[in-house]
C-alpha cells in the first residue's frame, strides 16, 4: 500500500455505508482523514456503524441533511448504487466537491497493477476464469471489485507482486477521475441500467473510462463484434486487441471451424470447453487475449478451459434428478442474459423467467423462446412473461407465487432428458435481496425434490 498524504487532516464524507462504504470509511480513517458516514438507514443496530464510531468516524443516519455538503468539504466517497441525483451529489457537484467511488480511491493507494473488466454481460465469469488462467502467470492473482470482495480493501496488502483482476460496473466507474487498468476489457454493450443512466450513450461514457486514463503502453480488449463497443473504443489511446466469434481476427482471440485461437494459434476447441454455451466461448476470448498478455502458457489455458466450471447463480449446473438438468442462472437479470442462457441448450427447456418489473416489454425475450417447450413465470413481471411466452408459441405456460413454486411446478411439467433453467431476465428486488438469495432459494428447492 502507497503511503498518500492527499486525505490527512481532510473532511471527507461516505455516503452510503455497505460494505464499500464500510472499507472505505476504514482505509479513510487509516490515511489520517476526517470522516463522516451517512446513510439513509437507521444504523443504531449495525455492528460495522458500532465499530466505525468507536474508531472517531462520525456516523450520521436516518436520512441526508443538507449540512452535511459544505465549503470545507474535500471530498466524497458514495456508494456506487447512489445516484447522482442524491440531493446530497447533486449540491456536492454544484459546489464543485469531487465525488468518486471507492475505485477511484483504491487506485491512489495499489502498488499492484490492474487488469479492468466491464461489459453488460459476462462480466463476473470472464473475471473468475481469467483469475484462474492468471495462476499460469509469474504473479500472484487477486480477484476483487464488483464480483464480492471490496477493491480498497484488498489493494492496502497487495504488493507489485499482485496483479488485481477486476470486475468493473458501470456505476463504479462513473465515479472514477484518474484509475487506470493495465489492462481494460470491455465485454459487450447493450442497453441496461437505463433507470440509472438515463441513456445508451450515458450508460456507454460511463462503461468508456476504463480506458479513458490507458496510455499506449497499456491494453485494451474489445468485442469486435459489438457496434456499440467498436465505437466506445474508437479514441482510446491503449494497444488495442480485439477478439471475436464472428470473423478470424489475427490480431487478437476468435473461433474459427469451432476452435478458439490467439493470434494464430489453437487454444482449445469449444466443445472442450467446461462450461456450455456461445456467450461463454466469447468471455474465453476475452479472458485468452488477457492471460497472453502475461505470457500464461497454451498447455495452462487448455487446463483451466476443460476444468472450469463457472461461478455461482451464472448457468450453474446444480444436480441431475430423475433424468432432469437444473441449472440456476440467477443472475441472469436481463434479457440478454436469459437469451444467451437459453441459447447454451440443445435440450428440451423449462424456463423459469420472472422478478422486477422496470416498466419494459419483453418482446426481446419471444425469439429465444422457439425452442422451451415451457415457462413458468414469476414475481412482479409474470403476466409479461406469460404474455411473450404466448407469442412466441410456448405451449405450456405456468403461474407461480415465487422461485419455490415455480421449481415445483417446473418438475411437475418436466420428462427425463429436459432441462430445468432458473434465468430470471429480471432484477430480484421484488421478491429478493438479492439474485444471490433467488439462487440460493432456487437451489434449496432443488435439493428438496
Amino acid at each position: 500500500m502507497k503511503n498518500i498524504f492527499d486525505y490527512k487532516g481532510k473532511q471527507v464524507l461516505v455516503l452510503g455505508l455497505a460494505k464499500s462504504g464500510y472499507t472505505a470509511a476504514k482505509l479513510l480513517h487509516r490515511l489520517g482523514a476526517e470522516v463522516t458516514v451517512n446513510d439513509m438507514a437507521s444504523l443504531d443496530q449495525d455492528p460495522h456503524a458500532a465499530e466505525l464510531k468507536s474508531m472517531g468516524v462520525h456516523i450520521v443516519d436516518g436520512g441526508h441533511p443538507d449540512y452535511l455538503i459544505h465549503e470545507n468539504l474535500y471530498t466524497i466517497v458514495k456508494n456506487p448504487g447512489i445516484p447522482y441525483t442524491n440531493p446530497l451529489i447533486a449540491s456536492a457537484m454544484d459546489k464543485k466537491v469531487p465525488v468518486i467511488t471507492e475505485v477511484e480511491l483504491a487506485s491512489q493507494i495499489s502498488e499492484a497493477e490492474f487488469i479492468g473488466i466491464t461489459g453488460s454481460n459476462g462480466k463476473t465469469t470472464t473475471t473468475m476464469m481469467l483469475g484462474e488462467m492468471m495462476k499460469g502467470s509469474e504473479y500472484e492473482a487477486i480477484v476483487a471489485g464488483n464480483i464480492g470482495t471490496v477493491l480498497s480493501e484488498v489493494v492496502q496488502d497487495a504488493t507489485n507482486n499482485n496483479i488485481i483482476v477486476t470486475e468493473l460496473s458501470s456505476f463504479q466507474l462513473l465515479g472514477t477521475k484518474d484509475f487506470s487498468p493495465h489492462v481494460a476489457i470491455i465485454l459487450n454493450l447493450f442497453e441496461a441500467h437505463l433507470d440509472y443512466h438515463g441513456t445508451l450513450q450515458e450508460y456507454g461514457r460511463a462503461k468508456a473510462k476504463i480506458t479513458a486514463n490507458q496510455k499506449e503502453n497499456d491494453i485494451l480488449i474489445y468485442n469486435a463484434d459489438n457496434f456499440h463497443v467498436v465505437e466506445l473504443i474508437r479514441d482510446s489511446k491503449a494497444t488495442k486487441i480485439p477478439f471475436s466469434a464472428a470473423a478470424s481476427t489475427k490480431k487478437g482471440a476468435y473461433i474459427e471451424m469451432g476452435a478458439i485461437y490467439y493470434k494464430g494459434e489453437k487454444i482449445v476447441h469449444v466443445d472442450d470447453m467446461a462450461m456450455p454455451g456461445a456467450h461463454n466461448a466469447e468471455n474465453a476470448l476475452a479472458a485468452i487475449a488477457a492471460a497472453k498478455v502475461y505470457n500464461v502458457s497454451t498447455g495452462f489455458l487448455q487446463k483451466v478451459l476443460k476444468t472450469f466450471s463457472g461461478v455461482p447463480h451464472r448457468l450453474e449446473f446444480i444436480k441431475e434428478k430423475d433424468g432432469r438438468l437444473f441449472y440456476n442462472d440467477s443472475k441472469a437479470t436481463n434479457i440478454l442474459a436469459t437469451t444467451k442462457a437459453l441459447a447454451a441448450f440443445r435440450q428440451p427447456t423449462i424456463l423459469l423467467a420472472g422478478g422486477l418489473d422496470r416498466g419494459g416489454s419483453f418482446d426481446a425475450l419471444i425469439p429465444a423462446l422457439d425452442r422451451v417447450k415451457s415457462v413458468v413465470a414469476f414475481g412482479e413481471t409474470r403476466e409479461k412473461i406469460k404474455a411473450a411466452a404466448e407469442q412466441a408459441g410456448v405451449k405450456t405456460i405456468k403461474i407461480a407465487d415465487n422461485v419455490d413454486e415455480a421449481v415445483q411446478q417446473a418438475y411437475g411439467l418436466s420428462d427425463t432428458g429436459d432441462v430445468i433453467l432458473l434465468s430470471p431476465a429480471c432484477a430480484s428486488w421484488d421478491q429478493y435481496k438479492s439474485f444471490e438469495q433467488r439462487g440460493d432459494m432456487f437451489i434449496k428447492r432443488v435439493h428438496m425434490l
